[in-house]
């Protein structure tokens, strides 16, 4: 089998990108290694930047999301016991954001590829990428117990940093900067309403705190953790009652979370990551294959979107126009908004934990930082324009 573009991975990115491409006319075969039902209800983000929601809309999958996504014009920060409130559209003239669960969007993007799209092959399992410095690059791939190949003139790898595609750039040319956070997430899904009709992120003592939410009647809740924490050890009482003190208003004692049942729990680590270059020969690396941040703000998703809206225009370019231009500038422009994100996900994190080994003095540095966004509306536009999502380059 030939196809344009080689897509890896069939998640979010990878789902996007065949959209785009077949509105584009360009024809591409994606592989996913796990089960339809796995990847529909893979939970992940929640939060899209407008400029996500633009893309989605673009690619035919806005009508759910418009019906069902909740708009958020703000998050309100919560430290020292005080609460402030980041007014989005007043900061960065008129953007917000969107709460629509990551298993939604998958949801749509999957049915309109099966209904509308090219080939979408679920538990094909890629075993290597060949040839990504040739005319032809070759992907190698298992599914329903046999063996294929796929050649293609293009191959994007959206198979996350543990997937095949990385090292099909060679280790000499690629390098790959981390940074590993001394602590993790507790998450939770709650069948409870959720308490606040914005985001809450709390510093206190105790640690870190986020108050999310997945639907009008869905809650989902986040506690910093020590890395290593086993879920078992927190029961459900436990985690409300740690969720309530760390979430705390001064003058307000009588502030609680909505409890309900817990249907979900599990430890998210904190990392980030980023490799270059985003491109070797006619091999693209897109989302978490080529970087990772912290979910602190917000930007994992919305990052892969961004990258495969540029990957998009560039194939319809080089269709229109014969030009490889924008192709070969891919690499470099998605980097100037990865490294931004990445930035702003790394102050985000670092202002908001409790670092296990950190000082009173460092403590104070982020009561000074977070009493600088209350009381500073250029210190809080930063922070909206940041958070809603700086426009995608072409």
């Amino acid at each position: 089998m030939h196809t344009t573009v080689g897509i890896i991975g069939g998640g979010p990115a990878g789902l996007l990108l065949a959209r785009l491409l077949h509105r584009a006319g360009i024809d591409s075969v994606v592989l996913e290694s796990r089960d339809r039902g796995y990847v529909e209800r893979r939970q992940r983000a929640g939060i899209l930047e407008q400029a996500t929601v633009d893309a989605l809309r673009a690619a035919g999958a806005g009508t759910r999301l418009d019906a069902e996504g909740i708009p958020h014009d703000g998050i309100e920060l919560r430290h020292d016991g005080r609460a402030t409130r980041i007014d989005f559209p007043a900061l960065t003239g008129g953007r917000r954001v969107w709460v629509y669960a990551q298993t939604e969007v998958v949801k749509d993007l999957v049915a309109l590829q099966v209904a509308q799209g090219g080939p979408l092959l679920f538990e094909a399992e890629v075993t290597a990428v060949e040839g990504a410095d040739t005319e032809r690059p070759l992907v190698r791939y298992t599914h329903q117990g046999r063996r294929h190949t796929l050649t293609c003139d293009y191959v994007v790898g959206c198979d996350g940093f543990h997937g095949v595609t990385r090292h099909a750039v060679p280790e000499g040319e690629r390098r790959t900067f981390t940074r590993t956070y001394p602590y993790s997430w507790l998450g939770i899904l709650a069948e409870a309403p959720p308490v606040y009709d914005e985001l809450i992120y709390a510093h206190s003592e105790r640690g870190f705190a986020l108050a999310s939410m997945r639907s009008p009647s869905v809650s989902r809740l986040y506690l910093q953790v020590p890395d290593g924490t086993d879920p078992a050890d927190w029961p459900d009482e436990r985690v409300w009652d740690e969720l309530d003190a760390r979430l705390a208003l001064r003058g307000d004692p009588a502030w609680r979370l909505r409890r309900g049942p817990v249907t979900q729990k599990s430890v998210l680590p904190m990392r980030s990551s980023v490799t270059e270059p985003m491109r070797y020969g006619r091999v693209f690396l897109a989302g978490d294959a080529a970087h990772i941040v912290p979910p602190t703000g917000a930007k994992g998703l919305n990052l892969a979107a961004a990258d495969v809206v540029v990957l998009a225009r560039a194939f319809a370019h080089l269709k229109d126009t014969g030009s490889t231009g924008l192709l070969d500038a891919y690499s470099d422009t998605c980097l100037r908004r990865v490294w931004r994100a990445e930035h702003f996900s790394y102050v985000m994190t670092t202002t908001l934990h409790a670092d296990p080994g950190q000082s009173p003095f460092d403590t104070r540095l982020q009561l000074s930082q977070l009493d600088r966004i209350a009381g500073s509306p250029h210190a809080a536009a930063e922070l909206a324009e940041n958070y809603t999502g700086l426009p995608i380059d072409a």
